[in-house]
């Protein structure tokens, strides 16, 4: 009973995240600070949206912040108290209201970086990724099944059972060396005097400055 009303809220959820969508894609809703429409064109928008190419793996993401990547940023859009209680090395906290804040546009619009977008599932992070691309912001990206795909598969992956193939044994022995990276203890974890690698150091963000408009009319 209980699953039958979990998969019943998903669906109704996911059903309301494809209404908005199509209403983004017909640029029937405008963010105030927009009302001239700037951005790309509806139908861009929608072919945008039918791409697979938005999402990030889990895998990706661990592989590319074990690996100090510069180019990540992480945005963080879930409230501030759960940010506080756990959320991914070095992400920057931006609850999804605060998404066009003033503060926010420096993250957001430029061209530096690769702009991962996370909260606990894809739903907010879906949004967040429609309501930036409209703008033509650039390198957005979803991190696949957010933070809770991210605990079941990187901080504590399933170990395989003996009848999967040798695929399912090497996918875990990567994850589990991941989770070590990120402070996951296991019982036959076996101490060496290797010094850990140092974590990410936070990124400074460029500033895209605004490009001046031309005066309008007159000779």
């Amino acid at each position: 009973m209980i699953n039958r009303k979990l998969v019943k809220f998903l669906s109704f959820r996911y059903v309301i995240l494809a209404l908005l969508f199509i209403i983004l894609a017909g640029g029937l809703v405008l963010l105030p600070k927009f009302e001239k429409q700037e951005g790309i064109k509806p139908e861009q928008l929608l072919s945008n949206i039918i791409s697979p190419e938005r999402y990030i793996t889990t895998d990706e993401l661990a592989d590319r912040i074990i690996n100090q990547d510069p180019s990540l940023l992480l945005i963080d859009l879930r409230d501030e108290e759960t940010f506080k209680k756990y959320s991914l090395p070095n992400a920057i906290n931006m609850p999804l209201k605060n998404l066009f804040d003033e503060d926010s546009s420096a993250f957001l619009n430029q061209d530096a970086y690769d702009v991962v977008f996370f909260s606990n599932d894809n739903f907010d992070a879906d949004q967040a990724w429609i309501l930036c691309n409209r703008l033509d912001y650039k390198n957005l990206y979803v991190l696949k099944g957010g933070i809770n795909r991210w605990f079941k598969t990187i901080i504590n992956p399933p170990h395989p059972k003996e009848n999967m193939p040798l695929e399912a044994f090497k996918l875990y022995a990567t994850r589990k060396a991941a989770s070590m990276y990120f402070g996951v203890a296991y019982p036959d974890q076996v101490k060496t005097n290797v010094p850990k690698r140092p974590r990410p150091t936070p990124k400074k963000v460029i500033t895209v400055k605004k490009k001046k408009k031309a005066p309008e009319g007159g000779c």
